[in-house]
């Protein structure tokens, strides 16, 4: 049997200069390209004023880290978050495919809307007391 190499620590990011990584420098050269475009275009003390925001800024995004993660994947997660709706509910059995032949033979998928009635107050008292007793309690049902 053939034995293989299996690669450990894939999660670790090349390192280039030192304890620098690809994506720490790339971004270190943006913001230093950011730099030079305010010094030609900014009087100094807007100069002074946009440089050091936006040196800190491409600092934080590239060597900050939250709980061990580099802190551009926390944003990407915090903002997927909040996009998210704040109640999920599972409901199986809101769309039933039904199978429908057709006249040359060939079954086609149908969705079709399936309807529940809403569980009514009483209904959920009872349920309530089935849970309570362990099963002992029956509903009239």
């Amino acid at each position: 049997m053939r034995q293989f190499l299996v690669p450990q620590f894939i999660d670790v990011e090349d390192k280039i200069i030192g304890p620098i990584t690809t994506r720490q420098f790339v971004m270190m050269l943006i913001s230093l390209l950011l730099v030079f475009v305010f010094f030609k275009i900014l009087a100094f003390i807007y100069f002074i004023v946009a440089s050091v925001l936006t040196v800190t800024l491409f600092a934080a995004l590239a060597f900050a880290k939250i709980n061990g993660r580099p802190i551009h994947f926390f944003l990407l997660n915090f903002v997927q978050t909040i996009k998210r709706p704040d109640l999920r509910v599972w409901n199986r059995g809101a769309f039933v495919q039904v199978a429908r032949f057709v006249e040359s033979g060939v079954t086609e998928k149908v969705a079709v809307e399936y309807k529940k009635d809403p569980v009514s107050g009483s209904r959920l008292r009872d349920l309530t007391l089935v849970i309570n007793t362990g099963g002992v309690y029956e509903s009239e049902d």
